[in-house]
């Protein structure tokens, strides 16, 4: 059982190393990889849980960190590549969990209750998940790619929560930028950074 937990390790590893393939549409050579959506797609499914006033949003942001990780056997797939190939998501991940028990079997529950969409939690994950990709947009719009609006447009359609629609609503003129930019104003950024 060890040794099958410990290759599981090294499977989701392999998850830095798997692109998120839409952005290859614009033109992106290195575009963020599953590991990196994951982490960053969990991070604002525990803020939006919070801004939603749900009790858990932990569990919001675990249904985020295991919702892709069969993706290091099935690729992923954009809406273009879905239209061609037909991938047995769930099959991935039973084949991915089997032999490890316990912890194969939270898994695979947590899997489910992303992929289902029914509760709470993973309607406000699910949010999460678009919400950190209409964010890479508009990252990417403001660093010359005028065309990832179509990502924005297509994630603002799929948005359930009230906070996620305001988030969103906010997000289509936002400065990726302004963070850093307001810190500057409040002190000396040149000393801050020891430049």
């Amino acid at each position: 059982m060890v040794k099958r937990i410990l290759g599981y390790f090294f499977e989701l590893d392999k998850l830095e190393f798997t692109p998120r393939s839409g952005w290859n549409y614009l033109g992106i050579r290195d575009p963020e990889s599953v590991m990196e959506h994951s982490c960053a797609a969990a991070q604002i499914a525990f803020v939006l849980a919070i801004m939603e006033g749900y009790k858990n949003p932990c569990h919001c942001a675990t249904l985020l960190v295991f919702h892709d990780t069969d993706e290091d056997r099935s690729l992923d797939q954009n809406r273009v590549s879905k239209c061609y190939n037909k991938t047995d998501h769930e099959q991935a991940m039973r084949d991915q969990t089997f032999g490890l028990g316990e912890v194969g079997h939270k898994v695979a529950l947590v899997w489910n209750e992303f992929e289902e969409g029914k509760t709470q939690a993973s309607i406000i994950a699910r949010d999460a998940d678009v919400l950190q990709m209409m964010v890479r947009a508009r990252k990417l719009m403001v660093s010359g790619y005028p065309d990832a609006v179509e990502w924005i447009d297509s994630g603002e359609k799929r948005l359930q929560t009230k906070s996620a629609n305001s988030l969103a609503e906010e997000l289509r003129d936002a400065d990726p930028n302004a963070w850093w930019k307001e810190f500057k104003s409040r002190r000396n950024f040149a000393d801050t950074v020891g430049m």
